[in-house]
């Protein structure tokens, strides 16, 4: 008489029956520890279009005095291009540097205003 079933069966290697190795449970376990347990990170895409960008963490005060700085140094620069021009070009540079005078006051007032580390 013929048997369908072979006589021990033939198991399958992937037996959902067989013990899982300690160290695959344990990354397993870990791994979903991690995704319940661990904060969440901020990962913000980068604007394509965007070149430059200020670091997260800056404190206001480096932040008032690097923007005390720009405006002084694009001060001296519209200042400089003014005294090179005549006519209605030299107003408008003029213009463009009482504006830039006016901002780096009111940034150097927001830096004075700034509780010192």
């Amino acid at each position: 008489m013929f048997k369908v079933t072979p006589n021990p069966p033939d198991t399958d290697p992937t037996s959902p029956r067989k013990k899982p190795h300690p160290k695959k449970r344990d990354k397993a376990a870990d791994r979903a520890l991690d995704y319940y347990l661990k904060p969440k990170t901020n990962k913000t895409e980068a604007d394509p279009d965007q070149l430059f960008t200020v670091i997260n963490g800056v404190d206001t005060e480096s932040l008032l005095a690097n923007l005390s700085e720009t405006l002084a140094s694009a001060n001296a620069m519209v200042n400089d291009l003014a005294f090179e021009l005549d006519g209605s070009r030299r107003h408008v540079a003029l213009g463009i540097q009482q504006l830039i005078e006016l901002s780096g006051l009111l940034a150097n007032r927001a830096l004075d205003n700034v509780e010192a580390r």
